[in-house]
C-alpha cells in the first residue's frame, strides 16, 4: 500500500462534510444528461481512468525574467518534490506518474524507483536539458546545444540525452522529451538550413538510443529564448523532424507556445491525421509562454482541444495514446494548490468533450450549418460537470473538495518547519 503524505482520515472527514450534496448534485446532473441520452456513470468511468502527469519542476515556486520570489515549504530536491506529487494525486486521483528533468532531478535510479514505489507514483516522459548550462560542463550552449556549429558541443547535448535515457530505462519511463532554445538573435547570424541539418544529425544519434518500447517527442516553441530565429519554431518543423526521425518520433504540443491567436485545436488535429500527436503539455498563456495554470486564461480553448482528442478516441484512431503532462510555473500560488486545480480543470475539458452530442454535430456540419454546429459544441462545454469529476476522485479514493482537504492537511506548513527557506532570487532582465 502506498504512503500517504496527508492523513487518510483527514480526507475521509472532509469528504463527509461534502458527500450529501454531492449525491444530490450528481443525481441531478445524471437527470439532465440522461434526457440528452448520455449515461453519467459511463461518463463517470472515462474521467476516473483519465490521468495526466506531474512535473517535478511544477511543485517549486518558479520565477520570471526579472525576479524569483520563493514560497515556504520548497522541496530542496527530488525526493522532496515526490513527496509534494505524491499529495496532488492523492487529492486528486488524476495523477499517478511524474515526469523528471535531468539533471536537476539527478539522482540514483533505485532510490527513485524505490521512492516512487512507496509513494504510488510512476514516472512519465523523462525531459533533457541542453537550453541552459549545468555546472561543471565543458561546453556552453549560449550559442545553441544540438544544432551548434562546434562539434564537441553537440556531442556533449548528445550525450546528456543518453544519459537521461539510460535513467528513464532505470526507473521504468518510456520516452524522452526533447526541447532547446536553439536558434538566432540577429539576421544573418546563423545559417538556417546549415543549423537544422546539424540538429536533425544530432537527433538522429539521439533516435538510435531509443529502446523499441520507447517514444520520442520533440517539442515546438514560436520564440524565445532566441528571438529572431527558433530551430524548432511551430509545428510543421515539429512534424518534418518527426517524419525525418522515424515511426518512435512525434510531436509534442504545449499549449504555451504560440503565437496568441493561433488555432491549436486545428494543429492537434493535422498531428492525429497524420498519426504524429505524440501529447501535451498543458498550462495556459495571455501574451506568450506564460506557463498560467491550465484552464486559467481560454479553458474554451482546452475544451476544443479535448474536442478533437475525443473525436479521435470515438473514431477509434490506430494507435492513439497521446502523453498528457502539465507543464506550468506558479509564481504567486501554492505550487501544490494550482497542480490541483490544474489536473481538475484537463479532466473537466475531457468529461465536456465527452457528452458532445457526436451525431449532431456531424449531421450540422454535413448540412453546413455553423451556428447549431457552434451551438452544439457550447452546449456540452456549458454543462457543469463538476459532479461527475468529484465523483470520480471520491470513489477512488480522493477528495471531493481537494482544494478545500489540502488547506485543513495543513501540509503546507508542515513542510516549511522541516525544509529550509530558500534563498531569494536576484534580479532580472529591468
Amino acid at each position: 500500500m502506498a504512503e500517504f503524505r496527508i492523513a487518510p482520515d483527514l480526507v475521509a472527514s472532509e469528504n463527509e462534510k461534502r458527500v450529501a450534496a454531492l449525491k444530490a448534485d450528481y443525481g441531478a446532473l445524471g437527470a439532465t444528461l440522461d434526457r440528452r441520452g448520455v449515461d453519467i456513470e459511463a461518463i463517470t468511468r472515462k474521467v476516473a481512468e483519465f490521468f495526466v502527469a506531474v512535473p517535478s519542476w511544477g511543485v517549486g515556486t518558479g520565477g520570471t525574467r526579472f525576479a524569483r520570489f520563493p514560497g515556504t515549504g520548497e522541496p530542496r530536491g527530488i525526493f522532496d518534490k515526490l513527496d509534494d506529487c505524491a499529495v496532488i494525486n492523492q487529492l486528486t486521483q488524476a495523477t499517478p506518474n511524474v515526469s523528471l528533468h535531468i539533471p536537476w532531478d539527478k539522482a540514483d535510479a533505485r532510490e527513485l524507483k524505490a521512492k516512487g514505489d512507496a509513494l504510488g507514483l510512476g514516472f512519465d516522459a523523462m525531459n533533457s536539458n541542453t537550453f541552459s548550462d549545468a555546472p561543471g560542463q565543458a561546453h556552453s550552449y549560449k550559442y545553441g546545444s544540438l544544432s551548434h556549429t562546434d562539434a564537441a558541443t553537440r556531442a556533449q547535448a548528445v550525450e546528456h540525452n543518453l544519459e537521461c535515457i539510460e535513467i528513464g530505462k532505470a526507473i521504468g519511463s518510456k520516452a524522452l522529451t526533447v526541447w532547446i532554445g536553439d536558434g538566432s538573435n540577429f539576421p544573418g547570424q546563423s545559417n538556417f538550413t546549415r543549423a537544422f541539418e546539424r540538429y536533425l544529425a544530432s537527433m538522429a544519434d539521439i533516435y538510435k538510443a531509443l529502446p523499441d518500447d520507447w517514444k520520442l517527442f520533440t517539442e515546438h516553441k514560436m520564440y524565445e529564448p532566441a528571438f529572431y530565429s527558433t530551430i524548432v519554431q511551430d509545428w510543421g518543423t515539429n512534424y518534418l523532424i518527426a517524419q525525418t526521425l522515424g515511426p518512435k518520433a512525434h510531436c509534442l504540443v504545449d499549449l504555451g507556445h504560440h503565437a496568441p491567436n493561433t488555432n491549436i485545436e486545428m494543429i492537434v488535429a493535422r498531428l492525429i491525421q497524420f498519426g504524429k500527436l505524440g501529447g501535451f503539455h498543458f498550462n495556459d498563456s495571455k501574451y506568450g509562454d506564460d506557463d498560467l495554470d491550465a484552464g486559467a486564461i481560454d479553458p474554451y480553448r482546452l475544451f476544443l482541444v479535448f474536442n478533437e482528442l475525443v473525436d479521435a478516441e470515438q473514431r477509434g484512431v490506430n494507435d492513439f495514446n497521446p502523453a498528457h503532462m502539465i507543464d506550468q510555473s506558479h509564481n504567486v500560488t501554492d505550487p501544490i494548490e494550482s497542480l490541483i486545480n490544474s489536473a481538475n480543470e484537463i479532466r473537466r475539458a475531457y468529461a465536456q468533450a465527452l457528452i458532445v452530442d457526436r451525431k449532431a454535430l456531424e449531421g450540422y456540419q454535413q448540412d453546413n450549418d455553423a451556428l447549431m454546429a457552434s451551438e452544439t459544441l457550447k452546449r456540452a462545454y456549458r454543462a457543469d460537470v463538476e459532479p461527475i469529476l468529484a465523483e470520480a476522485r471520491r470513489r477512488a479514493g480522493g477528495a471531493i473538495d481537494p482544494i478545500a482537504a489540502y488547506r485543513a492537511s495543513g501540509y503546507r506548513n508542515k513542510v516549511a518547519a522541516e525544509r529550509p527557506a530558500s534563498v531569494a532570487g536576484g534580479g532580472g532582465i529591468i
